[in-house]
C-alpha cells in the first residue's frame, strides 16, 4: 500500500517505487513471566519499500518487496526477509508466477485457518497475520467466474520465534537451529497445492488440497549448552480445506474448514460466523459491524492449537471519513475453561502519507492449561507511525 509513489511511464514499460517506514513502541503493562524477558517494553522499526515494474501491455510484470525490522530487546526480532520478489505473466486465461511470493487463503475474523501457503513470521506479532516470502512456481487457470491455482513450493520456511529476550514466548526459548523434519530432503521438501474459486452471486468459495511440510511445528524438548530448549519439528500433512462466504444485503456469514492428516493424528477444525453491519449510526456515514464466530477442534483440550472450543466476538466501527479511521475490538473466550482475551486495533490517516496504528491485547483468568497461558503476563499496548512514499 502506497499514500505516494515515484513513476515513470513510457508507451512499453512501466515502472514504481513505493512502500513505507514505520517507527512503533510496545508498552507492556506487568513485569515479565520469564527470566531475561524485556521488562517494559521497547522500540523498533522497519522498513517495507516495493519496486513493480511492468510492461508487454502490463502482462508482464516483475516484484520486488524487501522487508527488515530492527528491535532494540529481541536479537531475533531484528531480522529481514524478501516478502516478493518475482516474475508474473499473463497470456490470455492464463497466469504464470514463479518466484518469492505471499497468497493469501481465508475469509473469517479471528483465525485464518486455511491460508497455508505462507509461513508465519511469528516475531512481528501475536495475531499470526504476518506472513514470510514463500519460494513458488504458480500456474493459474482463469475462469469468468474464479480461478484454479496450481502450486509447487519446492522449499521450506521456518516459523520465527521469540528469543530469550523477547515477549510473547514460552518458559523455554525455541532452538530455531536444531528444527527437525520428518521428511529426509528436510526444508528441500517439494509441497504442492491446488486450490479451485469461484463467486456465484451472493456466494464465494473457495477448496484447496495441499500435500507437503506442515507450517505448524511440533515444539519438543531437547537440550542447547547445558539447559532445555524447545526444539520445532515439522511433520508431513495432507489437508483438505474449504472457505466459503455468502454476502447479504447487511449480513455477511462466513467460514473456514480443514480436515488434516499426518502420522498417527488425523483430525478436523472449523471456524465460522458472522459480520452483521448495523444501518448508518450518524449523519457522517459512520458504520458499526457486530461480529461473532465459533471455533472449533476436533482434538479437544489436547490440541495445541489455542482456539478448540472457542467464541470470538466483536464490533468494527468505520467511521468513512477523509482519514480511514477504523477501530475493531474483540474477544475470545474458552468455552472449557472461561479463558479470556481482550484485543483492540484502530488506524487512522495522519497529514500528508502518514498513518497510526495502535493495538492492545489484555489476557484474564487464563487457565494454565490453555496455550495462551505462556502469554498471560504479556498484556501490552502498541504505536506505529508509518509513513509511506
Amino acid at each position: 500500500m502506497s499514500i505516494a509513489a515515484l513513476a515513470f511511464t513510457s508507451t512499453v514499460t512501466a515502472a514504481e517505487l513505493s512502500g513505507n517506514v514505520a517507527v512503533e513502541g510496545r508498552l507492556f503493562t506487568t513485569d515479565p513471566a520469564y527470566e531475561k524477558q524485556a521488562e517494559s517494553g521497547g522500540v523498533s522499526l522497519s522498513f517495507l519499500p516495493e519496486f513493480k515494474h511492468k510492461w508487454d501491455n502490463e502482462d508482464q510484470q516483475f516484484t520486488f518487496t524487501p522487508f527488515y525490522r530492527w528491535d532494540e530487546n529481541d536479537d531475533e526480532r531484528t531480522h529481514g526477509d524478501i516478502r516478493q520478489l518475482d516474475y508474473l505473466v499473463s497470456k490470455g486465461d492464463w497466469e504464470y508466477q514463479l518466484g518469492i511470493s505471499k497468497k493469501f487463503w481465508g475469509v473469517t475474523e479471528s483465525q485464518h485457518l486455511v491460508d497455508i501457503i505462507n509461513q508465519t513470521d511469528g516475531v512481528e506479532g501475536i495475531d499470526g497475520e504476518d506472513k514470510l516470502g514463500q519460494p513458488m512456481f504458480r500456474v493459474s487457470r482463469l475462469t469468468d467466474t474464479g480461478s484454479v491455482d496450481f502450486f509447487v513450493l519446492p522449499y521450506f520456511r521456518e516459523r520465527t520465534f521469540s528469543g530469550v529476550n523477547g515477549r510473547f514466548r514460552s518458559p523455554l526459548v525455541v532452538d530455531t537451529d536444531a528444527a527437525t523434519y520428518e521428511s529426509a530432503s528436510e526444508d528441500k521438501h517439494i509441497d504442492y497445492a491446488v486450490r479451485w474459486s469461484e463467486s456465484l452471486d451472493e456466494f464465494d468459495f473457495g477448496v484447496h488440497l495441499f500435500d507437503g511440510t506442515s507450517r505448524d511445528p511440533d515444539l519438543r524438548i531437547g537440550q542447547k549448552n547445558g539447559e532445555a530448549v524447545l526444539v520445532p519439528h515439522y511433520p508431513l500433512i495432507t489437508q483438505l480445506g474449504l472457505d466459503l462466504q455468502y454476502t447479504g444485503e447487511a449480513i455477511i456469514w462466513k467460514l473456514e474448514a480443514i480436515h488434516r492428516k499426518r502420522k498417527g493424528d488425523d483430525y478436523s477444525a472449523a471456524v465460522g460466523g458472522f459480520e452483521y453491519t448495523l444501518p448508518a449510526i450518524s449523519e457522517s456515514g459512520a458504520e458499526l459491524g457486530l461480529l461473532a464466530e465459533y471455533h472449533r477442534d476436533s482434538r479437544g483440550e489436547v490440541a495445541n492449537a489455542p482456539f478448540q472450543n472457542d467464541l470470538f466476538f466483536g464490533a468494527r466501527l468505520a467511521l468513512n471519513d477523509e482519514d480511514s479511521s477504523e477501530l475493531l475490538a474483540g474477544a475470545f473466550v474458552d468455552l472449557d475453561n472461561s479463558s479470556k482475551s481482550l484485543r483492540l486495533e484502530a488506524s487512522r490517516r495522519i497529514g500528508n502519507g502518514m498513518k497510526l496504528n495502535i493495538e492492545g491485547q489484555v489476557f484474564t483468568d487464563v487457565d494454565e492449561n490453555d496455550p495462551f497461558y505462556t502469554f498471560s503476563k504479556d498484556d501490552y499496548i502498541q504505536v506505529e507511525l508509518e509513513k509511506f512514499f
